[in-house]
C-alpha cells in the first residue's frame, strides 16, 4: 500500500520512495512511518482537513492548548515547523519525532535540547532566555510559581551549569550538565516510538515495501534525500530542566 498523500487540495504525492527516504534518514522503519502517517492525518484533520497540521491543530491535539499565546508552545511548534511556513508537513512530523526515538544518539538529543533553550540563536543559553522559558513551562502546566521560586531555580541551575561564571551556558557546559542529569536524557526519549505498530495497533498499515529492502532501495531514492534537522518539543517529554531536583 505505502503511505500516500492525496493530490487533492494541493497535497503532494507521498509514496513508497518517500517512505523509504524517511526511513533511511530517521530511526523509524517503513511500517512505522506508515503508522505515523495515519496518526498525522488524524491530527491534521481535527480542525481543517487540508492534509497538513496547522498551529491550531498542533496545540489542540498534542498540547491540549489552543489559542493562548505561550513562549513554550510557540517554541515547540517552531521546532516541528522545519520549513518555517506556518504548517507541519508529514516529513517535518516524522523528522521531528525521530529526535525522541530511543535509538537516536545522545549527541543529537543534547544538541536539540540546547538549541531549544537558545531562543535568540546566540550560541549560548542566557539567564533571561531560561527565565522566560521556565515561566512559559509553568504557564503551560497551569502553575503559578512565586518570584522567589523562579529565582531560586535559575540560581541553582547556573551554579550547577555555568562553570565559567560568565552568566551564560555554552554548549560544552550544557553537554556536561546533561551527562550528569539522567532524568533530562530520559525526558528526551519516548520509548513508545520504538514499538509504534504494537503500541498503536490501529495505526498499523501493511507495507508493500519490506524493511529488509530498505538498503537496496535507498540508493534508488538517494538523490531526493532531504537534509532537514530533527527538531521537536513537548512539555511532557521534552528537554526541560529538572526543576524538582
Amino acid at each position: 500500500m505505502g503511505c500516500m498523500y492525496s493530490t487533492n487540495n494541493g497535497r503532494k504525492n507521498f509514496g513508497n520512495c518517500e517512505c523509504i527516504i524517511l526511513a533511511s534518514e530517521t530511526c523509524f522503519s517503513v511500517n512505522e512511518i506508515e503508522a505515523l502517517y495515519v496518526l498525522y492525518r488524524r491530527l491534521g484533520s481535527s480542525a481543517v482537513d487540508e492534509g497538513l497540521i496547522n498551529k491550531k491543530e498542533f496545540e489542540l491535539a498534542l498540547l491540549g492548548n489552543c489559542g493562548q499565546r505561550n513562549l513554550f508552545v510557540d517554541r515547540v511548534f517552531k521546532w516541528f515547523d522545519l520549513k518555517n511556513n506556518g504548517v507541519i508537513t508529514f516529513e517535518d512530523f516524522v523528522r521531528s519525532l525521530s529526535i525522541f526515538h530511543p535509538s537516536t544518539s545522545e549527541t543529537d538529543k543534547i544538541a536539540f535540547a540546547f538549541n531549544f533553550y537558545d531562543v535568540r540563536n546566540t550560541g549560548y543559553i542566557e539567564r533571561a532566555e531560561l527565565k522566560d522559558m521556565l515561566l512559559a513551562i509553568f504557564e503551560e502546566l497551569e502553575v503559578t510559581p512565586s518570584d522567589n521560586l523562579v529565582e531560586a531555580i535559575l540560581e541553582k541551575t547556573f551554579v550547577e551549569v555555568d562553570h565559567k561564571q560568565d552568566g551564560k551556558i555554552d554548549q560544552e557546559e550544557w553537554k556536561e550538565y546533561m551527562a550528569r542529569s539522567p532524568l533530562l536524557m530520559k525526558n528526551m526519549t519516548l520509548p513508545c516510538l520504538k514499538e509504534l505498530t504494537t503500541t498503536f495497533p490501529s495505526f498499523f498499515i501493511s507495507s508493500e515495501v519490506c524493511d529488509s529492502d530498505l538498503r537496496a532501495a535507498r540508493d534508488v531514492c538517494g538523490s531526493k534525500r532531504s537534509k532537514s534537522s530533527s527538531k521537536i518539543q513537548n512539555h511532557q517529554s521534552g528537554p526541560y530542566l529538572d526543576i524538582g531536583s
